[in-house]
């Protein structure tokens, strides 16, 4: 009978203690449902839709680093090697409104010199929807014709305006028939300053660009004007370029409203005793192309002005493998008025992503 008792109560003992065990139990949380990344393949490679949104999403920019011997826009330059290495970041984002696409583009630039400390830059920030632009992008007036040639010192002949604010609109037909207006601005601001030293701190009139272009089968054409309201003169480039299969090539003009002052359209690039020497009235480019193979080709770019500017370069684009491109070139260039000439050379190596 006392055994009977004893196992009776050692059977009750262990189940209190479960059932304390029990209750002192912790329970864990359920987990939240995984939302994984979805591929937005609307608006082309890359983009996915940020999580919990219909936004969607693209990553990029770029690595480079590279040597630089001498200055083609500086006939007193006499540097050995100066190393000059970079970093982008790009974040663009679209989704789909009644109105077309609303789309973002922004663009951060982390710059090293030699012995300097990292510079940093907003590039690019701006909005776009249904054909408009508003923001900081670089000048229509070097966006729609496509810049100056497939080299690194394109615009030792100054080719226009680069990064500013700016509403623009454009339109594409369709059909090949394009066009753009834009209104610019750099010309406020303390501090701010005219191409050719003019105060502009209290001037809020906007400059103005617009184009015209045509494309048909492997065959474009372009021409753009832009007005400088600060000097009240401007400048219009006109470009034709050429697919031949073998080799793409383009030849582009441009003409100064007024060869004796300089505007932001016909300015200057120079440096040094060569600073201030604009197009005169008029500035001529051409340049070609040839693919050598699927990884390698040559790229070369000529330009001469009514002031006495020929600037030559050329180089080679290697990509040994996707993303990396690594391009060597030199250039030339003779600024006639002075007397000044000048040799220099570039070896880049870059990785986009």
């Amino acid at each position: 009978m006392n055994i009977k008792s004893l196992l009776l109560g050692s059977a009750a003992a262990l189940v209190a203690v479960s059932g304390a065990h029990a209750a002192d139990a912790i329970v864990a949380a359920e987990p939240e449902p995984l939302e994984y990344v979805r591929i937005c393949d609307a608006y082309g490679a890359g983009y996915f839709f940020i999580p919990g949104t219909e936004t969607c999403l693209k990553i990029g920019g770029k690595v480079r680093t590279e040597g630089q011997w001498y200055d083609a826009y500086n006939p007193n330059s006499r540097l050995g090697t100066l190393w000059h290495t970079r970093a982008e970041l790009r974040l663009a984002t679209a989704s789909d409104t009644e109105y077309g696409p609303l789309k973002t583009n922004t663009e951060i630039r982390w710059d090293w010199n030699d012995g300097n400390s990292t510079k940093t830059n907003l590039l690019h920030a701006s909005i776009s929807l249904g054909g408009f632009t508003i923001g900081k992008e670089d000048s229509e007036f070097n966006v729609f014709t496509g810049y100056a040639g497939d080299v690194i010192n394109d615009d030792v002949v100054y080719d226009g305006p680069y990064e500013l604010n700016q509403i623009t609109y454009n339109y594409d037909a369709g059909n090949g028939f394009t066009a753009v207006i834009s209104l610019e601005d750099s010309n406020s601001g303390v501090g701010a300053t005219g191409v050719n030293g003019e105060d502009s701190s209290d001037h809020y009139a906007p400059d103005v660009v617009a184009g015209l272009g045509y494309k048909v089968g492997n065959f474009g054409f372009k021409v753009v004007g832009g007005y400088d309201s600060i000097v009240e003169e401007g400048a219009i480039k006109a470009r034709v370029d050429a697919d031949f299969g073998a080799f793409s090539a383009f030849l582009m003009g441009g003409w100064n409203t007024d060869g004796n002052k300089l505007n932001k359209y016909a300015g200057a690039n120079g440096a040094g005793d060569a600073a201030n020497i604009g197009w005169g009235d008029w500035a001529v480019w051409g340049g070609a192309s040839v693919p050598i193979n699927e990884k390698l080709k040559w790229n070369l770019q000529l330009a001469y002005t009514d002031s006495k500017i020929f600037a030559a370069t050329t180089n080679l684009t290697f990509n040994p493998v996707k993303n990396l491109t690594i391009r060597p070139e030199v250039s030339y260039t003779n600024w006639d008025s002075i007397n000044q000439d000048q040799w220099s050379g570039i070896l880049r190596f870059e990785r986009a992503f």
